[in-house]
């Protein structure tokens, strides 16, 4: 009998999920699903060395095998692909106790940052105005500008020409480490590898304007 193209030949559970999961790439779709992203150009976004041709080609394998379908040009996760959260974040769980440590070259992109961090802002605290966040890394020329309006946060990587409410000036692999729950925010301000200027009463509550990363919470339990 020939075997399934993709397939492993094993009649087991285990070897099952791997034929749909085991695709490079496909677990992170999964994970930006799971965190709230439903368009293409978000999950393009959200990794950037994914080819658009590939990331397509992923999303129709897990629409094949039930786990995701489109509807008016959203990418949702049926019940299959919401049952995968444990999977997801029990990866995560066992990567931050065994494999995480200090972040490497080539994993610190400043613009992944950035689009990470937009879709995790909670500007509740702030006045009910424009706000305006500029980012700054140490060594980088380039700079970055989250603006808050009434339509959400945007991302922008030219000046917006808006006064800045809070500037973030900052040295990339500890951001990093503070997005992932490895480095407290209030140790790195203190430590100078992170600064945050602008008036005291907004600064102030710049703790809690950053929500972290999904995943941060598995990483300060493995710390």
């Amino acid at each position: 009998m020939a075997l399934r193209e993709g397939g492993y030949g094993q009649y087991c559970p285990v070897a099952r999920a791997l034929e749909v999961l085991g695709e490079r790439w496909t677990l992170l779709i999964v994970r930006d699903l799971l965190c709230g992203a439903t368009r293409f150009n978000e999950l393009s976004r959200a990794n950037p060395r994914l080819s658009r041709s590939l990331l397509a080609k992923r999303l129709r394998q897990l629409e094949t095998a039930g786990v995701v379908e489109r509807l008016d040009g959203e990418y949702l996760l049926t019940p299959a692909g919401q049952d995968l959260h444990s999977v997801v974040f029990g990866l995560g769980g066992w990567g931050a106790r065994w494999q995480f440590g200090d972040p490497r070259e080539d994993e610190l992109d400043p613009e992944l940052l950035m689009v990470w961090v937009q879709d995790r802002l909670d500007f509740s605290g702030f006045p009910d105005r424009r706000i305006v966040l500029e980012f700054h890394f140490r060594g980088d020329p380039r700079r970055y500008w989250i603006v808050k309006d009434a339509l959400g946060p945007s991302l922008c990587t030219h000046d917006p020409g808006f006064e800045v409410d809070v500037l973030v000036e900052a040295d990339l692999a500890a951001l990093y480490q503070v997005w992932v729950g490895r480095l407290d925010l209030g140790a790195a301000t203190r430590d100078g590898l992170v600064q945050l200027l602008g008036a005291p009463s907004l600064v102030r509550r710049m703790p809690g304007v950053l929500l972290l990363s999904p995943v941060a919470p598995l990483v300060a339990v493995a710390r």
